[in-house]
């Protein structure tokens, strides 16, 4: 019985680094869409069953710290193999891509008999590879603004955190579409690929579906001084390159907690205890029946003589106690600190009224003088 022949697809390391992902996806996935369409029944039953808004937040954001420790790795993955194994960056996207995009397209419209060749990785494997990297991007900017919008807020305009929340909720809908109809699609119904689970291909397969690899010499990295010297920088630079990264990360899930909890409920009303001033601060009396004295109708006939005799050793254009004038008709009128110490037609509710009508005032109106005030402010103190 023959043995059948074996290409090694994707290592240990990889399928790990993988499946962390499509944990960490799946479960950004189902804890954040019904977030985001949070009235639908099926949002409603998803968040009662992983115990709540709050819970749901808090498992959001454990997956999203986990993608983001899976992308350091993944770079660092990267970088090892380009620049200390000396790999080809074969997932970079190039003309040959575009030309097997479009004679692809050719082949499924039946215009063409012959199939593009491809290599290690297909266009549509960059295309989503591509995808996800962009997607990651997008997802860890706007999600660093829903995390922490008084930083953000900080450093842009506040209207870029709505901005970011449309964003976000938009590619988190999108990603899912994809990998619903395009990754399922290409990895289990167009061809059920067992590489990502037992990391292997069978020289049929790698015919169909990556023939130019067969076409190649095999690359093995040669572990010579040079390698090792390259394996020893690398080492040293990327270990201080995660450190700033994971010191980002911290950062990023620790400088604030802004819309992590929810507010708490309010308590039982009956169980509050109301505190009250032992002496109530009395209602302002406005001096009705009292008989407004005769001192004059306008300002010019006697009003003005009244304030300006009681009032104008504090509120005058030198004293000015809170910026207010009572010696003169246009100070009156112009007010102070507190606003408009009058307002015509409205005794009611004019400053002088109700200061007077305490009954506590330094220079205290007698009742009549109060009726008489009130009288000439509800004719809307006329000047003369």
């Amino acid at each position: 019985m023959t043995q059948i022949e074996r290409y090694l697809r994707f290592p240990l390391a990889r399928r790990i680094e993988h499946w962390t992902m499509v944990v960490s996806f799946t479960t950004l996935a189902v804890t954040g869409l019904p977030q985001k369409y949070q009235l639908a029944a099926t949002s409603e039953f998803i968040l009662r069953l992983l115990g709540g808004i709050e819970s749901v937040r808090i498992i959001h954001r454990l997956s999203a710290i986990i993608l983001m420790l899976v992308s350091v790795y993944h770079l660092g993955m990267g970088i090892y193999g380009w620049y200390v194994k000396r790999k080809s960056l074969d997932m970079l996207p190039g003309m040959h891509d575009l030309r097997a995009a479009w004679d692809s397209l050719r082949y499924n419209l039946r215009l063409t008999a012959k199939k593009p060749k491809q290599g290690f990785y297909t266009f549509e494997e960059k295309f989503e590879y591509w995808a996800l990297v962009w997607g990651t991007l997008l997802m860890g900017v706007t999600g660093f603004f829903l995390w922490n919008p008084i930083t953000a807020a900080q450093f842009l305009p506040g209207e870029w955190i709505p901005a970011a929340k449309a964003a976000h909720g938009n590619e988190a809908l999108l990603a899912v579409l994809a990998i619903l109809l395009w990754h399922m699609y290409h990895v289990l119904i167009k061809h059920f690929n067992t590489s990502m689970y037992f990391g292997y291909m069978s020289r049929e397969e790698m015919e169909e579906y990556h023939p130019l690899v067969l076409e190649e010499p095999h690359y093995e990295a040669v572990e010579n001084e040079a390698f090792q010297k390259r394996k020893r920088a690398f080492s040293i630079a990327y270990g201080l390159i995660s450190i700033f990264m994971l010191a980002g990360i911290y950062w990023f899930v620790s400088s604030e907690d802004t819309a992590l909890g929810v507010p708490e409920q309010i308590p039982d009303l009956q169980n509050i205890q109301v505190y009250s001033p032992i002496d109530p601060t009395p209602y302002p009396v406005y001096g009705f029946g009292a008989t407004p004295i005769n001192i004059g109708d306008t300002w010019n006939t006697g009003i003005g003589a009244l304030f300006s005799s009681r009032c104008g050793n504090c509120h005058n254009p030198n004293e000015g106690q809170a910026n207010l004038d009572l010696r003169s008709y246009l100070g009156i009128n112009a007010g102070g600190d507190s606003g408009p110490a009058l307002v015509p037609g409205a005794s009611g509710i004019s400053l002088v009224v109700i200061w007077q009508s305490r009954g506590d005032h330094p220079a205290q109106f007698s009742p009549g003088e109060i009726a008489a005030v009130r009288e000439w402010i509800d004719n809307f103190a006329p000047e003369q």
